[in-house]
């Protein structure tokens, strides 16, 4: 594949540029930018058989300039059936993507692979991010795996201790900053990212790395797409992703309709719910998200325009949950399919339930709900304390 095949496009005015710049933002008009990958040719499902397990086996639709490819092999997550609860909310099918089975535990390593290796082609020494926990964990383990130095950026006494662990472990240099996720970043925007290449969600690479996991629903379920993805919603750039993976099976042929995209937020903090229940054409003010499920603890998601024209165009729509119902949620799935996840993994468990509820999903409906982490990132007591062994 020659070079002119990659360039990135603002996602508002069209204006384009080349691969190689360092761009987070349109030079026009501010808004923020895509990738765009014309293959010579594209994978099939007959083709995959005995490639790499994990992400890159799609790798006529991800980039192969690199000059190095930063990996973990990340990717290539099980798709597990879970027939019993399925009965219980009332669907036809259920299914859970498990991506805590990554390399760090969640679904943010995608991303990393993607992203730290375009720091590496970039000759970067340095990266860095804010993070709401698993940016954090993940983005430190492939800086190390790369040789970069890495900092994070946290909100100060509002990230589970499993996943700042991760970070220390890795040997990031951590900064704690007072307030919300959203300060953090707008720090890292403002002056970190001078010194070095940002890797939130704001970087287009990053999209490019999760795009896959739609093109592993793809794979598992044999082509089909009759189905739902629920998946939680934070800065709303996975979401993006998964619209992005399945817009280029439509545009390779490879599928002749796309699954419908349905997003979840907690209550304390659901502003792109808003977006979609009221039809704005602009991010409302949320000041002070609070919620239990700490990864999607967001107030200002940067990629609220790329999240809300996924849900639109792929006729989904987007829910919100109270804290309770994640709780719920995760109890649940843990007790009902041995299956245990982050609270943000919960919420499309809970939004299922609502849905159902609601009489918008029912018997004769498919649906995949995205397990975004692993349950040992999260293990604070209220999260367990409704189930604790007795003394004997």
């Amino acid at each position: 594949m020659d070079q002119q095949s990659y360039k990135l496009v603002c996602i508002s005015c069209g204006e384009e540029y080349p691969y190689s710049q360092i761009l987070y933002r349109c030079a026009r008009c501010g808004d923020l930018l895509e990738c765009r990958i014309e293959p010579q040719e594209v994978f099939s499902l007959c083709s995959l058989s005995g490639r790499i397990q994990s992400m890159w086996r799609y790798r006529e639709l991800l980039p192969s300039f690199f000059r190095e490819i930063v990996t973990l092999e990340e990717g290539y997550t099980r798709l597990v059936k879970a027939e019993r609860l399925a009965k219980m909310l009332g669907v036809r099918e259920l299914y859970v993507k498990m991506e805590g089975l990554n390399p760090t535990g969640s679904f943010k390593d995608r991303g990393m692979s993607v992203g730290v290796s375009m720091a590496k082609t970039l000759g970067a020494r340095q990266v860095v991010c804010a993070s709401t926990g698993n940016t954090s964990a993940s983005l430190a383990a492939y800086a190390s795996r790369a040789g970069l130095k890495c900092s994070v950026y946290i909100p100060e006494g509002k990230i589970a201790l499993g996943k700042l662990f991760q970070a220390r472990m890795f040997g990031a240099k951590i900064y704690q900053v007072r307030g919300s996720f959203d300060e953090a970043l707008k720090m890292v925007l403002e002056t970190a990212g001078s010194q070095a290449y940002i890797l939130n969600s704001v970087n287009p690479w990053r999209i490019e790395g999760q795009k896959t996991a739609a093109f592993e629903l793809w794979e598992q379920t044999g082509g089909r797409t009759d189905y739902f993805v629920v998946l939680p919603v934070g800065n709303s750039g996975n979401i993006a992703a998964y619209w992005k993976g399945f817009k280029e099976l439509l545009e390779n042929g490879l599928i002749s309709e796309a699954p419908r995209l349905i997003g979840v937020q907690a209550e304390g903090a659901s502003p792109i719910v808003e977006v979609i229940a009221r039809q704005l054409d602009y991010l409302p003010q949320w000041s002070n998200p609070e919620t239990i499920a700490t990864a999607i603890r967001i107030g200002r998601p940067i990629n609220w325009k790329k999240g809300v024209r996924a849900i639109r165009e792929s006729g989904g729509t987007a829910v919100r949950v109270s804290d309770e119902e994640i709780l719920s949620a995760l109890r649940l799935l843990a007790s009902v399919e041995g299956i245990a996840t982050e609270p943000a993994g919960s919420a499309p468990i809970a939004a299922v339930r609502k849905l159902v509820e609601d009489g918008k999903l029912g018997q004769d409906d498919r649906v995949i709900c995205i397990a975004t982490g692993n349950m040992l990132k999260d293990t604070r007591e209220e999260l367990v304390s409704w189930n604790v062994p007795q003394k004997t």
